[in-house]
């Protein structure tokens, strides 16, 4: 979309400051709308925050693909900033579990999937049926398993097939479309903050928005509510706002560093992913430690423990004497916090729509735009800030009434 120039003042509320919310705020700002970001927490970035220390982790493994729209949005702003690929040496190091060994190459089905356009893979039916009549049984669990590094789901071969097969495509390219912003993502929010107060946003953090609170803003123009969909949910009082999203144990160690150890070991027995992100940004850790980061999806019944043995035998295969070496840990269970899945029969356009009606907008992974993990936050934000600062521009025409120059459900370009 080209940005919307507003002829009259207009006046845009971000409730949300991770990516989202950022990316709402510059884009309403550069179409010519007065901004103000309203984030809950005393620092910005959500999700997208960088932990401080010495260990500089995110919450759970994050990536730029290079393939993804929201590269091109960045550096056309020069916000994109330096960034890192995983050196030739240490993809070397790529290791797969199968039948409990570590092994060097995943299996010749896995590859062959991976070569097949998405455009192949039904919607309507789940992705372990149509893959095993594709490669076979084998070929299609070993896929599905792999492809859950970009699901954060326990069983991505129940998902749709065009779905999953988008996201194994992707992740399977050479060379890999995998690329990280030096010194973890908090540093890119630190530049699209800087970006969003030079351009004139007004940033306020440890300002929680209410119910009541949303109301009094939606009374100064539109809003865009840019947070997880469950404290939309909450926010709005619209139990419509629900969609699936994984549930998954994020499991971060840093260790003393040891020649030889593995760059990333994928569980191609069960989903499951563990990388050395100090492979590529050595900064991320003390000198002679190195920073490594997993997620092990869980059923909705399973316990937090299960995520963890299942990090711990990777960590037997594919760095031996971890114990011995770890100098610090931390674990935690992300719940219906890693983005949105689509079920048989469904799509991003089966989302909640963007436009949620009386001057108010959604942003975020979980809504119906399209794009893989943080693409969908992006992407999101700016549909959510352009719809909003045009309604803002018609609702403030002199013909303009109560609740006029809201679009409908119907004309959203994400919504069905």
């Amino acid at each position: 979309m080209e940005r919307i120039q507003s002829t009259a003042p207009t006046h845009v509320h971000v409730v949300g400051g991770g990516l989202a919310g950022l990316t709402a705020a510059i884009t309403a700002a550069e179409s010519g709308a007065r901004v103000t970001l309203h984030e809950g927490h005393r620092t910005l970035g959500g999700r997208a925050r960088t932990a401080d220390g010495p260990y500089r982790t995110n919450e759970g493994p994050h990536a730029l693909y290079r393939g993804g729209p929201h590269r091109d949005w960045l550096a056309r702003r020069e916000l994109l900033g330096p960034v890192v690929s995983v050196p030739p040496l240490e993809g070397l190091r790529f290791r797969f579990r199968r039948a409990g060994e570590l092994r060097r190459l995943p299996p010749a089905a896995l590859l062959r999937l991976a070569r097949r356009s998405a455009r192949t893979a039904p919607v309507d039916a789940d992705f372990r049926s149509w893959a095993a009549g594709q490669v076979g049984d084998e070929g299609a669990r070993a896929a599905a398993h792999f492809a859950a590094a970009a699901l954060f789901h326990h069983d991505p071969g129940a998902l749709s097939a065009r779905f999953v097969q988008e996201r194994l495509v992707r992740l399977a390219s050479l060379p890999p479309e995998a690329r990280y912003p030096a010194g973890g993502w908090g540093r890119l929010v630190e530049r699209l903050a800087g970006h969003a107060r030079a351009i004139g946003v007004a940033v306020e953090t440890g300002a929680r928005v209410d119910t009541r609170t949303l109301g009094e803003l939606a009374r100064t123009g539109p809003v865009v509510v840019a947070t997880s969909l469950d404290a939309a949910r909450a926010l709005l009082d619209d139990p419509s706002l629900t969609w699936e999203s994984g549930r998954t144990v994020l499991v971060d160690l840093a260790l003393r560093t040891r020649r030889g150890d593995a760059f990333v070991v994928s569980d191609l027995d069960a989903p499951g992913w563990l990388e050395r992100f100090t492979a590529q940004d050595p900064g991320l850790a003390p000198a002679g430690e190195q920073l490594l980061q997993g997620q092990f999806p869980i059923g909705p019944d399973a316990r937090k423990a299960e995520g963890t043995a299942r990090a711990e035998e990777l960590l037997d295969l594919g760095f031996p004497g971890w114990r011995e070496r770890t100098t610090w840990r931390t674990e935690a269970l992300a719940d219906g916090r890693t983005g949105a899945v689509d079920r048989p029969g469904t799509t991003w356009r089966d989302r909640p729509s963007v436009i949620r009606g009386d001057g108010i907008f959604l942003a975020g992974d979980q809504v119906a735009a399209p794009g893989l993990l943080s693409e969908t936050s992006f992407t999101s934000g700016i549909e959510a800030a352009l719809l909003a600062v045009k309604a803002a521009g018609r609702r403030s025409g002199p013909s303009a009434g109560p609740g006029s120059g809201q679009p409908s459900a119907q004309s959203s370009p994400s919504g069905g």
